[in-house]
């Protein structure tokens, strides 16, 4: 496991540097330095964390453009009418313009009550849980009693990994080189790893897993190795080892390479 560890420090020091971030919807978190409107777009950019890449980035920004100068104050003084005008035929993939609308407004009404996206997902925090995942299921409870958000936010109480909300903790939870944080309530070493085909790929690779389903009890199962390796801090590789494969010029053959040579 030590031999491991070296391994994979080595891939962290060498790819987690801010040049490799293009293309990910993680650019839109620079933009905002403070908490209150990180951590709005944050859930926008990674609610629409699928699909290719290109159109990732064009949709996040087209919507941000909208909350433009402040995504707080635009949730803030806006009306649900004024959210239906602003987004009328809006349509991604599985998403459509009232999955959208009930996403925003799902959040302008958490923020209401808990002054903060941070606040309703901490409230419920013990760090005699495992995991986030009580937070993750009443954050989640909470948007979405005020609409449906279709697949943009995942349900955790089923199967799902995730993935997207996972993601987007480990922006707002982490804060090295390339995640930004913001979030202060909440320990690293409670976060899931953000499970996509490419970390279910690595997970298999480094045996941390024989799940054939990329589901949240594989997203536990690899977590679960990391925590071997980085107990304070489980999904700490998540980025630098997921740019193999994600990145045209980073190849898992290599990743392979890297980690088994």
């Amino acid at each position: 496991m030590n031999d491991l560890k070296q391994k994979l420090e080595s891939i962290y020091l060498q790819y987690n540097n801010k040049k490799f971030v293009n293309p990910d919807p993680l650019l839109f978190l620079y933009n905002y330095p403070e908490k209150k409107n990180r951590e709005i777009a944050g859930l926008i950019a990674a609610s629409f964390a699928y699909g290719r890449v290109d159109m990732i980035i064009k949709t996040v920004k087209k919507i941000l453009d909208k909350l433009v100068p402040c995504p707080f104050d635009y949730l803030m003084t806006i009306t649900k009418q004024d959210l239906i005008k602003d987004f009328k035929g809006f349509k991604y993939r599985f998403a459509r313009e009232e999955h959208l609308v009930n996403l925003l407004w799902g959040m302008k009404q958490v923020i209401n009550h808990f002054s903060s996206l941070e606040n309703c997902f901490s409230s419920q925090y013990s760090l005699s849980h495992e995991t986030i995942m009580p937070c993750l299921i009443f954050l989640y409870e909470n948007i979405s009693k005020n609409g449906d958000t279709g697949h943009l936010l995942a349900d955790p109480k089923k199967k799902s990994p995730c993935k997207r909300s996972n993601l987007f903790l480990r922006w707002m939870v982490r804060k090295d080189s390339v995640d930004p944080g913001g979030w202060n309530k909440i320990n690293a070493s409670q976060l899931i790893i953000p499970l996509d085909t490419h970390m279910y790929k690595i997970g298999k690779l480094l045996k941390f897993t024989k799940r054939k389903s990329k589901d949240i009890k594989t997203a536990l199962e690899i977590t679960k190795g990391f925590k071997q390796i980085s107990p304070l801090d489980p999904v700490k590789y998540d980025f630098c080892l997921t740019r193999f494969g994600i990145r045209q010029d980073l190849t898992m053959e290599e990743l392979n390479k890297k980690v088994t040579k």
